[in-house]
């Protein structure tokens, strides 16, 4: 199965729980580029966010130091870029060194840190590393859920993060229950159309499809499409996943005559230049 990502602000609780807010910062041009550098994410252009996120990130060194906590924010962000396009080798390293920055300067429990526990985990979890990123996750999920209490928005992130990590290794009984959370926290707290909900419905979907529940399965793979497209575009990379899957579900099924048309779809979203 296939997962989603989302846009990468706090405020709209990111998949990545990419960074902290950083409207605090004393260097406008550095608040200006990672803003920049956000929106193109959201958008899925990775290539023009990742040249934005390497400027900030000198800005961040020349202007404050090689240890400030905004320094450990671009390296968090240019670290998610960097995996988003399945470059662990060079997100790993950045992603140690942010972590090694927050710890020094906030100390263990800060909520930065989750940020970097939670993409370093998925680091791991999309290598298959399975037994370094299920202790990230947890350390995570245990951090925001002291900050924000268990019924917040960003608690439903780390959960679902965690879930995926039991479903991968086909901890079906433990992943089960954190997706239902996940979904019913995400609908209660950020309304039937946001696209942490289309995530949430998604990774249910995909759990029932691998345990062959394909009535179940569908119509939570067709309204993660829907959602996805209303909150992204037609063209973004997260509809080719939504696409992707619903397929695979149809060919599992034996409808091939539905799966052809979703996969051509998504493979020309995939050939877009981003």
């Amino acid at each position: 199965m296939k997962i989603l990502s989302l846009p990468n602000a706090w405020t709209l609780v990111a998949l990545g729980l990419v960074v902290s807010a950083y409207s605090h910062s004393s260097v406008p041009e550095w608040t200006e580029l990672n803003r920049q550098s956000d929106l193109l994410y959201q958008q899925g252009q990775y290539t023009l966010a990742m040249d934005k996120a390497k400027q900030a990130l000198q800005i961040a060194e020349q202007s404050l130091g090689l240890d400030h906590t905004d320094v450990a924010s671009s390296l968090n962000r240019l670290a998610l870029l960097y995996s988003a396009q399945g470059r662990y080798s060079q997100a790993e390293p950045l992603y140690k060194r942010a972590l090694l920055i927050d710890e020094k300067a906030l100390g263990p429990e800060h909520l930065d840190i989750a940020s970097v526990l939670n993409n370093l985990a998925q680091l791991y979890h999309a290598q298959e590393l399975y037994e370094l990123a299920e202790p990230l996750h947890k350390r995570a999920l245990a951090i925001l859920e002291r900050t924000f209490g268990k019924d917040h928005p960003n608690v439903a992130i780390s959960l679902n993060n965690l879930a995926l990590i039991y479903h991968a290794q086909k901890k079906y009984s433990l992943a089960e229950p954190l997706y239902k959370r996940v979904l019913a926290l995400s609908q209660k707290t950020l309304g039937s159309e946001h696209p942490t909900v289309a995530l949430g419905l998604n990774n249910l979907a995909g759990l029932y499809r691998d345990q062959a529940r394909y009535p179940n399965a569908e119509p939570l793979f067709r309204r993660a499409l829907t959602i996805s497209e209303k909150a992204f575009g037609l063209d973004h990379p997260n509809v080719a996943i939504c696409l992707e899957n619903l397929a695979q579900l149809y060919r599992d099924i034996g409808y091939a005559n539905k799966a052809l048309p979703l996969e051509r779809r998504a493979a020309e979203i995939r050939s877009l230049k981003r």
